[in-house]
């Protein structure tokens, strides 16, 4: 697979990519059903893929790049010329100020503003304003042609949806796989990040996403699970294969400090 197919558009808070290739992932799945962050990391193997999340911002850069990837690169373009201290943080207030933004527009503010602000954190407030200070490059990667063409090929008939994962449940069919990559628990109090939607993943929400790894087991579906190594997660797959795996963090809050750290993979098969 080139480089450029691997690659997401948009900074994650992990590669997704280093957990599943340290995975055999199912062989006859007739479906995949996966969260959009980092998708293209893994669609490659499957015809007939369903992403989801409930961050509708991404869902909405997602389905732009796969609909309007010519319009989205001209406004890309237009934020890379225009790129300053001042443009940013006009750009980043545009929520604050409910300012109207087309689909086009809307994601292209998204993607700018992830290659721009510290670190490529994508956080909000409890108002779902992005508070994200600007970050320090001197050559950001605003517009990525490659990448963003490669997106666009993987993304060609895939199914992009905004849903929560508790609502998954209903679609899963016998030998259907599903990966889950939620906010991970945080390792130590300090570390929690929680903020990529207005409203917090707490450990409740925790709790729901492994009855929901339950019941999609007792389906006969495939499942595939990724999650910080912290007794707590530990407890809740405890009926399940897990592996242990080491994988670098491309989001730290000290640029410096990015070294690799162990996670988990549940798997159910």
């Amino acid at each position: 697979m080139p480089a450029e197919a691997r690659s997401s558009f948009i900074s994650g808070i992990r590669d997704v990519c280093q957990l599943i290739v340290s995975c055999q992932l199912p062989v006859g799945s007739c479906r995949l059903a996966a969260p959009i962050r980092n998708a293209q990391s893994t669609i490659h193997n499957w015809h007939d893929a369903f992403l989801f999340d409930n961050n509708s911002e991404l869902i909405s850069a997602y389905k732009t790049v796969r609909d309007n990837l010519d319009e989205l690169m001209m406004q890309l373009k237009i934020h890379k010329t225009k790129h300053c201290r001042e443009h940013y943080y006009s750009t980043r207030n545009l929520d604050r100020q409910d300012v109207p933004l087309c689909d086009v527009e809307r994601a292209a503010r998204m993607i700018y503003l992830n290659k721009t602000c510290f670190n490529g954190l994508y956080r909000v407030n409890r108002k779902g304003h992005f508070n994200v200070p600007m970050g320090s490059y001197k050559n950001p990667k605003i517009l990525n042609k490659d990448v963003l063409q490669a997106a666009s090929a993987a993304l060609h008939g895939v199914a992009i949806e905004t849903r929560d994962f508790r609502s998954i449940i209903e679609l899963g069919r016998p030998g259907d796989f599903f990966y889950f990559d939620p906010p991970y628990h945080p390792l130590s109090k300090t570390a929690s990040f929680t903020g990529y939607t207005a409203g917090c993943f707490c450990d409740q929400d925790q709790r729901d996403l492994a009855q929901v790894f339950r019941k999609l087991t007792e389906k006969g579906c495939l499942c595939m699970l990724s999650n910080s190594h912290t007794s707590f997660i530990l407890d809740l797959y405890k009926n399940f294969k897990m592996k242990i795996v080491e994988a670098s963090r491309a989001i730290n809050c000290e640029g410096t400090s990015r070294n690799k750290i162990q996670e988990i993979v549940v798997l159910n098969y």
